[in-house]
Order: structure tokens, then sequence, then C-alpha cells
């Protein structure tokens, strides 16, 4: 920026309250009663103004008495210089790209119609002078006075910085907060966050930066130092002074730090007057969080007010800043603003932390999209009684109620209520709800197809089924027995291509492996060791007909999957049965993959609860790899749901296979692995940012309102 410039931030914060918008007509009975629930929800709104203005070295230096206030004028002759105009708008704009540039700010430039107004719209001096955001063209009445400053019914109270006896000692770009924080995370917020969100009124908060000829300024402070040196032989104060002068020079000089001038103040309001009695305590309160301290400013309140119109910033009165740098002036920045609503139209519906206000946010779509993940699987990690089912309710209705295809793998009936309020809704079309009992057992047919194509996907998973009826969870099969299983898995589907009348199942492939897989195998003098057929028939019969697991492999009907939007599998019953678990968790998983294949540009998601342990062997690993890596490309996502931290830290196989293929990961409350945080960070990959965000979950919850935050 050139010299005589001047840089304004105006941070606007104003109650409104949440509009619920009921009038959709595809509204469910939930979402009604979500959106009727928020509605009125007070917020403190946030709008943020960045004004850069061209002055002169003679109305940097005016004070309150030259104000335009009483004056004829406005614009100095100088600045009318076309040269000038025109180096100004060019240092604005390569400001404007280094900070486009940066990634960090989005910067808007405003028309001249956004400004001044236009017909019924309301331009930006207008809003100031109405002090509101809405289209009030209609302009009030202003009353300037020392005792009191009003704004139509407003009645105004300004808080000034306006001296550097005014500030701490120190100022700092962030600083720790303490509701927020633990003995092992520190929560950090900008140095004027109080005076931000946290300060629940009707607020401006202004900084203006003055930038000054800085070779001027360094010039002024060494004849003021030296002559306070020849006067503090009269007093102590003057040599105290010069100290501090020489110590801001030494600084200047030895770290090529720019001097500027700098001013922050608060302006509330209120039409009550006792209500504005509680804003200037609650606004000085504020202050003195920062360290600062607060000064009610009756006197320059006009002046001020009027400085603040933009691009008024020019007849700012020079008493009221203080010389500093811009490091420090930085400083007073406000950092925080609200969570903003996804632009996706796909997302769920979330509330803000500070008032609970609703947002939409799209964890699936738009961080695609943006390039922050390459898949939208999900891994969700809660402890008990941390809100963990009731949020992956809300997740998978939110997904329902859009269009997608949700199949649920659950142990624990949390998702009996969802899925009977769709089944109902839907007249029995949707929402299937499949448990395994003893008189009616889950049943597949992992050898039926359709259309009998069997593709590369289809034969593995049937190998994977196989391998893991046939050896332990901890026993790794030889390369022979492998390729002789992949022998007889093709063997077998080749008969059943080439003979269209022959019924596929669990039972003709026993047979086939017992009569002519062995022949087979004979003839090739496939030694014993290498693959004992008779071992491999032994641990498969009680799954062939008249063994005790004969039900659930040779199903005479499929479960047809296709078209319901909306399905669960309850294993409860089955939970801790080694045998039966991991052979329905996998022929569940294979029925979706089917799914996924034939529904094509249509949403998908699995999720599966604590089931996922079942897949934990080195048999599995491989399928359960090649399921999370291959969801993404078929429009879907797999989501896997747990509770005990120390499943996820001590299986090398659900690192591999399920978090480093889940790029979102959804945390609740932490607090009870607060010993053990350090793993998770290290397994997650968390910065020590996104850790202090977690451990200050569910920290400093509203009292008021019942809820827990994710």
């Amino acid at each position: 920026m050139p010299c005589h410039t001047i840089v304004h931030r105006q941070d606007w914060f104003l109650e409104e309250g949440y509009r619920a918008r009921t009038d959709r007509e595809e509204l469910g009975f939930l979402d009604r009663s979500f959106e009727l629930h928020f509605n009125e929800r007070p917020f403190l709104n946030h709008f943020s103004y960045l004004f850069i203005t061209r002055t002169t070295k003679g109305r940097m230096r005016q004070q309150s008495n030259f104000s335009v206030l009483c004056r004829g004028h406005i614009l100095p002759r100088e600045v009318r210089d076309k040269d000038g105009v025109l180096r100004f708008l060019e240092a604005v704009e390569q400001f404007e790209r280094i900070i486009r540039d940066s990634g960090l700010v989005r910067l808007e430039r405003l028309t001249t119609e956004e400004i001044t107004g236009k017909g019924k719209e309301a331009g930006l001096v207008e809003k100031y002078f109405s002090l509101s955001q809405e289209d009030t063209t209609t302009l009030e009445d202003i009353r300037l006075g020392g005792a009191e400053m009003r704004v139509g019914d407003k009645r105004l109270s300004v808080h000034t910085l306006s001296d550097a006896d005014d500030l701490p000692a120190a100022v700092r770009t962030d600083g720790r907060f303490e509701k927020y924080s633990t003995d092992r995370s520190d929560c950090r917020l900008s140095f004027a966050a109080p005076v931000g969100l946290m300060l629940p009124h009707n607020h401006i908060c202004n900084l203006y930066v003055f930038i000054d000829d800085p070779a001027e300024t360094l010039r002024n402070f060494e004849k003021a130092a030296r002559n306070m040196r020849s006067l503090s032989r009269y007093s102590r104060a003057n040599e105290i002074n010069r100290q501090w002068t020489e110590e801001y020079l030494n600084e200047a000089h030895s770290f090529g730090l720019v001097p500027v001038r700098c001013h922050c103040n608060v302006m509330a309001w209120s039409e009550d007057r006792e209500r504005l009695r509680n804003i200037r305590n609650d606004t000085g309160s504020a202050l003195a969080q920062m360290g600062c301290k607060p000064r009610h400013n009756t006197v320059d309140a006009p002046t001020l007010y009027w400085a603040g119109i933009p691009g008024g910033e020019g007849d700012f009165p020079a008493e009221e800043s203080f010389h500093t740098f811009i490091e420090q002036a930085a400083c007073l920045f406000i950092g925080e603003t609200n969570y903003a609503s996804s632009l996706s139209p796909f997302g769920i519906k979330m509330a803000d932390r500070l008032s609970g206000r609703p947002i939409h946010l799209d964890i699936s779509d738009e961080p695609m999209r943006r390039g922050i993940t390459t898949n939208r699987n999900k891994f969700i990690l809660g402890p008990s009684g941390s809100g963990k089912s009731f949020f992956t309710n809300h997740l998978v209705r939110n997904y329902y109620e859009q269009g997608a295809h949700i199949l649920l793998v659950d142990t624990g009936n949390s998702y009996k209520g969802l899925c009977r309020l769709i089944h109902e809704r839907t007249r029995g079309e949707d929402g299937i709800y499949i448990t395994y009992e003893e008189d009616r057992p889950i049943t597949f047919n992992p050898f039926y197809s359709e259309d009998r194509q069997f593709d590369v996907e289809k034969r593995e998973s049937i190998k994977t089924l196989i391998l893991t009826l046939w050896k332990r969870e901890d026993e790794v099969p030889k390369r022979s027995e492998e390729v002789a299983l992949s022998g007889a898995v093709n063997a077998y589907i080749r008969r059943i291509t080439d003979n269209p009348e022959l019924r596929p199942d669990f039972n003709g492939f026993y047979e086939f492996v017992r009569d002519d897989y062995r022949r087979m195998m004979e003839k090739k003098r496939v030694r014993e060791k290498d693959f004992d057929i008779d071992g491999f028939l032994n641990v498969l019969e009680p799954f062939y007909k008249g063994g005790d697991y004969d039900f659930l492999l040779n199903s005479d009907k499929e479960i047809d999957l296709t078209h319901k939007r909306f399905i669960v599998f309850e294993l409860d019953n089955i939970s801790s049965n080694k045998v039966l678990l991991p052979v329905v968790t996998l022929i569940i998983m294979e029925t979706f993959i089917s799914k996924m294949r034939r529904l094509k540009g249509i949403r998908k998601m699995i999720l599966i609860e604590e089931c996922w342990k079942a897949l934990m062997s080195a048999n599995m690993s491989a399928y359960v790899l090649y399921l999370f890596k291959t969801v993404r490309k078929y429009f879907g996502e797999a989501v896997v749901v747990t509770q005990e931290v120390d499943d996820i830290i001590s299986s090398p196989i659900v690192k591999e296979a399920i978090i480093n293929n889940s790029d979102c990961k959804i945390l609740l409350d932490q607090r009870k692995y607060l010993n053990k945080f350090e793993r998770i960070q290290t397994l997650l990959g968390l910065t020590d940012k996104e850790c202090s965000q977690i451990l200050s979950i569910n920290r400093a919850n509203d009292p008021s309102r019942r809820y827990k935050e994710v």
C-alpha cells in the first residue's frame, strides 16, 4: 500500500433468527419437525468488509474538530489528481491478487450499485446509516451527541482502544480458550475473538490501520527522543518516555518493521436503555478478556461513527490512534466466523456449535470435487454413550431421503426404529429388516448369478468365502492350496455356464469337488501335502446337506436387493458365532457389490457396525481392501462404525484395509481415550490442530439445549 492509505476492516455481528423452510412438498415428517424445532433459533450473523481508502498527509493528521461534519466539502484537492488515483487503484488490485493467490481468503469486490443502492435495494452506505443489513432504503434520523448517540430508535455504545496504554503488554495472533482446552490440548482462538461471535449482541467491530510515511514517522520519533533526553533532568516521566521511544526505534531499525498507527472500536446498540446498560458491561468484559482496558467513549462517538462510513475513513480523528507496527496491528483482526453451509445440493443437516443454527453439510461430494478427499468412505469412532448410533441414524436417513441406496449390517438393533418408519411410510415397499432366527435363518446362494455371468470380482468373492470356511482366522493358506481352490471354483463355474439346466449351489460345488475335481487332481498327480482334498471336504461338510449349517449356502430363493433402497441385516443373534458371523457378513458384502455393479449412476452406501471384527482375519483382509478401494468407482461409499479404540489400534488389517481407505473420519467424544489419544492421532494421521478440535468436543455445551458434538 502507498503512503497515506487507510486499511479498515469492519465486522458486523447482527442478531437474527433461523427461518424454517416448511413450504417444500418433498419434506417428510422428520424433516418438517426438524425445521419447526429450529424455527426462530437466535444466532449472530457475520458480515465482513475491507475498505482501503486513499487520503492525504494533511487529512491523516486532522483531529475531530476538523471533521467533514464541521466543513462544507468532502474531497481534498490533492485526491482529485488522476495519476495518484490510478497508482492507488493499481496498488489495490495487486493487494487483491496477493490475497486471492493465498487461497485462504476469498474477496468479492462490491459494485457501485451495491455501495450506493439501487431502487428498493439498499446499498452498503444506506445499511450503515440504518445499522442493518436488510434492504432498508428509508433513512432514519441520526442524533450525534456526546451524551447520547442514536440512529433511529437504536442507542449506541462505543468502546475504543485509542492508546497504547489500553492494550496489554504483549499481543498475539491467537490464544488458549480455556473452555475448549484440556491439560493435553489447546483450543486456539484469535486474540480478538471475545469481541466477535462470542459477544452475543448487535455490534460492529472496526479496526483501522493508518499507513503514514514510515521515514517521516521515524524522523519525528528521533526528534522526540532527543527532546525528551534534554528534558529528562526535569522529569522522570520524560526519561521513561525517552526509553520507550528509543526501544520502538530500535525495533523498527533492527527488524525492518513498518511503523503505522492503529485504532480499534466496538459499536454496540439496542433500543432499550436497560439492555444497553447490560450490553455496555458485556462489551467491557469482552475487552477485559483480551487483557485490554475497556474505555467507554462518549466524547468522540459521533466522529468515530462518521469515520466508519464506507469510504469515509479519511475523516478519522488522528488523536484517537496510537503508534505500533503492522505485525501487532494485524493481531487485532478477528479470525473467526460462522460455520458456512456447503454449496452442494447433497448433504446432511447439522447445527452450528455456538448458536445451534442449522447448517447444510456435504461430507461426500464436495470434498471430492475440491480435491480434499479421493473417496467417499467413512470411518466413525465413538465410545458407548457418545451419540454414535444417533448420528449414524441421522446420516443414513438423510442419505436415504436424497435417493441413496442403503445397506446396513448391524449387531445391536440400532436401526430398527428407522427401518420401521421407512417400511410403514412406503407401505412395505422399502425398509426391509432381516434378522437371524432359529426358525427363519438367513440363507444365501453364493453361486447364483441372474445372467449366469461370473466376472473376476464374483469369482474372487466366492474364493474368499470358501477360504473363510476352510481356514481358521490365524491360519494362512499355502500357495498350492490357493491355486487348487481357484481351480476348483473356476472348473465348477465352467460347468454351470455350460449346462443351463443345472441348478448351482454349495451342495453342487461340494459334490463336484468330491467326485469330478478329485479325478482331475489325480490326473495331475497333485500331492496330498500340496492339497489335501479329503481334509478340505471334511472341513466344509457342515455346510453340505445334512450338516449343521446346510441351510446357509443353499438358498432356493434369492434376496432381491436391487430395487430396495433401505435394507438392514441384524446379526445380533449370531454376533458370538465364529462360524456363521464372518460367512454371513461376507456374503452380505458380496451381495452389496453385486447391487453396486448393477445400479449405475445411483448413490449407494454399505454401513458395517461392530460386525466388522468378523472381517479381521488374514483370509478376508484382501476382500475387505478390495471393497473399500472399488466402491468409489461405482458412486458408492463404505462406512465402518466402531466404539473400541483398542480394536483399531491392535489390528493391522483394519488399519490397512479400512482406515487408510476412508478419507472421512468422523469422531465423537474421545475423553474416555484421553490417555491413549496419541496413538489414535498417529493412526488416523491427525494434525495437532485437529486433535485440539476433537478433544474440545462437549467441553462447553449450552446447558439450555440437549445435544452432543461430532
